[in-house]
């Protein structure tokens, strides 16, 4: 049946009530439009009999002359007494909600302050908006229409779909949970809470339980471990933790966040779906029979029917493979979280006293499903309904695709591009954030100009994870196989070579993960993705020769050396390269360089030992045929590295941009690169993309300073409220958001005109 949401409220119980005086005056200080004339007579706390975690509260106060409710509000707070580890955390409730709030369209209340002082009301609550709808306690539907059963579970999907989709890390929940083995490690938490809830002198252990648990240990899905279906996770989705519109068929509120993390997706699927195979609720104790067993309603679709729309919304693949094992972990968690129930129970201060009584028989119950489940043969279709299955291998093929697509005028990433994006994020998480602090010590020290020990070691794990040399193009790629391996490639495979020729994608599949790289200052050289080296390598591979590779790709794609790139003088307007005044001169088997270059970059650093030289070999020639480039050794007698040169005030230590002096350099005539006068030509392929990628990164430093100014907006209160909730701040920030979001359209076009037109041609009319 469909329950007015404060049609479900009763009297507080004894062992839930709290000093209501002191919460008034807190609400009054601290809850925005709390009623500032109203007195604590016209204030009342009831408490919601639905739910079994955290207690949660009606907060409603009443009009002095007419006597009706002007005002509402929930409260959610931690239960009294002690507590399992890691359990009823409210405040990360309150974070999650607060983030799918104020950065998605997740239907969530909206919140209005997080006390942690147990000073209070005896624990750590927050306050929420509260929704005027409908929760649907009973999934047969029974007082609902057939037409409106479908539109309602329809919507459930959705829903789910809906909170599947939110990219974690751009709403500041990337370090909300740990990213991979989420079963595994679930298996194990969910087990030492049910022995903790059980034995020595609780309610004795369920035999059953203990096999379960040895079972699912056995059944982890492979994926698990991957991390492939990793995302937000509710925890706790299903039908009645939504909230209906009084009276369309829509979700406004996915409540009870108890148990959200990061995890795999997919136990949350089968969590919702929970109804197909046993009575959850169980009212009637005994009465455990699913809605697959009874029979489904007319209206409420089949669990193939539901899981389809779910996939179709998501698109996510048929999870046929797996399924036994998400049904019966989900029931296994079931069991212990109503062990747990019933343990708290028996202490005095479980939430929902009534129903938690029968939560240890519950329990047992679900055990005894979870047993019936594994000895099923088939619990899922190989494939989903007629109907539905060419929309969803579409959807799915489209994942599978190695390039991009454009669909419905967006720029997809394919499936590829999303797992080397999730391991990048996951390593700047794990490796490269928590060094930050390190690097800029050394870099703001009087050791500026040394390496790190910390970067060799992180480099070869980036190595090992495969992310070095992501940028190479792919036609720059096969051009270098061709130079390098003719006739000699199963002895350059062996030495390691091959791999480091990237993965082969396009500028457009780099871009998801240039901006990753972006987010941080340091992590570009990490991944050998840095500039000027990207740029020098790209020079090498697109026009130089074996010999010059050999020499001087093979140390630069290993990440043994470093490369800075010589074109800006300080005489001239050198953004107009046509007048750089740098003279290579011819003479016998060498050239020799003469002139002064500065905004060098990369030639401070220590371990910089090649240097591209822009200068002019024929002076008489037409200007876009004078200028040549050629590879200098930094250690060549003549060059001088004479100072570090600063931008916007910092000299970015330890990479620098120096003013470098060439006097008299003599080098090999072999180190000219495609020949004289071609300096233009190459100074235009290696720019386009080079530019790209200045622009990739960018975009990826502006959408951390976006996290990090919401992050500060959620922390600081002013003028009686958080930043995040200033309307002059939401302005601001929606602005900065669509200024970002065109910004990264147009870098992406950019790439793609680049992958199908050319670096020439993608320049335009």
């Amino acid at each position: 049946m469909a329950r007015r949401t404060a049609e479900l409220v009763q009297e507080t119980q004894a062992s839930d009530q709290f000093d209501i005086l002191s919460l008034f005056d807190y609400c009054r200080s601290h809850v925005e439009d709390f009623p500032q004339s109203a007195s604590p007579s016209h204030f009342s706390v009831r408490q919601f009999g639905h739910g079994q975690s955290n207690p949660t509260f009606l907060l409603e106060f009443t009009s002095m002359i007419s006597g009706s409710t002007v005002k509402r509000y929930v409260l959610r707070k931690k239960p009294p007494g002690k507590l399992l580890q890691s359990a009823h955390a409210v405040e990360r409730e309150y974070q999650v909600l607060l983030a799918l709030g104020t950065h998605t369209k997740v239907s969530v209340p909206r919140l209005f302050c997080l006390c942690t002082d147990d000073n209070v009301i005896g624990t750590a609550f927050y306050i929420m908006e509260y929704l005027e709808g409908r929760i649907f306690l009973d999934p047969k539907l029974p007082d609902v229409t057939p037409d409106r059963r479908s539109a309602i579970y329809r919507e459930t999907a959705r829903a789910l779909a809906s909170l599947h989709h939110v990219d974690v890390d751009a709403i500041g929940l990337g370090n909300y949970g740990r990213r991979n083995s989420y079963c595994r490690r679930q298996v194990e938490r969910w087990a030492k809470q049910y022995m903790e809830s059980t034995g020595d002198g609780k309610p004795e252990r369920n035999v059953k339980m203990l096999e379960l648990i040895s079972w699912l240990r056995q059944h982890i899905p492979l994926e698990d471990s991957s991390g492939k279906a990793t995302g937000l996770v509710h925890g706790d989705f299903r039908l009645d933790n939504l909230v209906f519109h009084p009276t369309e068929d829509r979700v406004i509120g996915i409540v009870d966040w108890e148990l959200s993390t990061l995890g795999n997706q997919m136990c949350d699927v089968a969590y919702s779906c929970l109804h197909y195979v046993v009575d959850y609720a169980l009212d009637e104790v005994g009465q455990d029979k699913g809605l697959e067993e009874i029979g489904i309603p007319v209206g409420v679709p089949s669990l193939a029917e539901y899981l389809a729309e779910y996939c179709s919304a998501s698109g996510k693949p048929w999870p046929a493979d797996n399924w036994k094992f998400y049904v019966v972990f989900s029931l296994f968690r079931g069991a212990a979280i109503l062990a747990g129930v019933y343990s708290r129970w028996l202490e005095g201060n479980a939430s929902g006293r009534d129903r938690a009584q029968n939560a240890g028989i519950k329990s047992n119950a679900l055990i005894d499903t979870a047993w019936c489940f594994v000895g099923q043969k088939s619990v899922l279709p190989e494939s989903p309904p007629s109907g539905l299955q060419i929309h969803l291998q579409q959807s799915d093929n489209q994942s599978k695709d190695l390039d991009l697509s454009k669909e419905r005028g967006k720029l997809v990433p394919s499936r590829r591009v999303m797992e080397l994006r999730n391991k990048l994020i996951k390593f700047m998480e794990n490796q490269i954030y928590p060094m930050e602090n390190e690097f800029n010590k050394l870099a703001q020290s009087s050791s500026r100009w040394t390496v790190h020990p910390a970067e060799q070691n992180l480099k070869e794990l980036a190595k090992k994870e495969g992310l070095w040399n992501l940028w190479i193009p792919l036609d720059s790629a096969a051009r270098a196989r061709d130079l390098l391996f003719s006739g000699k490639r199963q002895k350059f495979s062996e030495e390691g070579h091959d791999c480091l020729l990237g993965t082969g994608l396009s500028n457009l599949e780099y871009g998801y993960l240039c901006e990753i790289m972006g987010r941080s200052v340091w992590a570009p050289q990490i991944f050998n993705c840095g500039a000027p080296d990207t740029g020098n390598m790209e020079v090498l591979l697109r026009y130089g020769n074996k010999e010059q590779l050999l020499e001087w790709l093979i140390p630069l794609l290993e990440g043994k050396i470093r490369s800075g790139f010589a074109m800006t003088e300080p005489q001239v307007a050198s953004s107009d390269a046509t007048n750089i005044e740098c003279s290579i001169t011819r003479e016998g088997d060498s050239y020799v360089i003469n002139g002064t270059k500065w905004w060098t970059s990369g030639a401070m650093d220590p371990r910089c030992k090649l240097l591209i030289v822009m200068g002019k070999t024929d002076f008489a020639a037409p200007k876009h045929k004078q200028q040549s480039m050629i590879l200098v050794n930094i250690e060549t007698p003549g060059v001088q590295v004479k100072r570090p040169l600063t931008v916007f005030g910092f000299d970015d230590a330890p990479h620098g941009h120096a003013e470098v002096s060439f006097d008299n350099v003599c080098v090999p005539a072999k180190n000219i690169l495609l020949g004289e006068g071609r300096g233009f030509e190459i100074a235009q392929g290696r720019l386009g993309p080079g530019r790209l990628h200045h622009c990739m990164r960018l975009i990826g430093m502006a959408e951390r300073g976006m996290q990090m100014m919401a992050e500060r907006a959620l922390k600081r209160r002013v003028f009686g409220k958080l930043i995040a909730q200033q309307g002059s701040f939401l302005s601001d920030i929606a602005k900065c958001r669509i200024e970002l979001e065109k910004t990264r359209l147009l870098v992406l076009e950019a790439a793609d005109q680049l992958d199908r037109l050319g670096n020439k041609n993608a320049r335009g009319p």
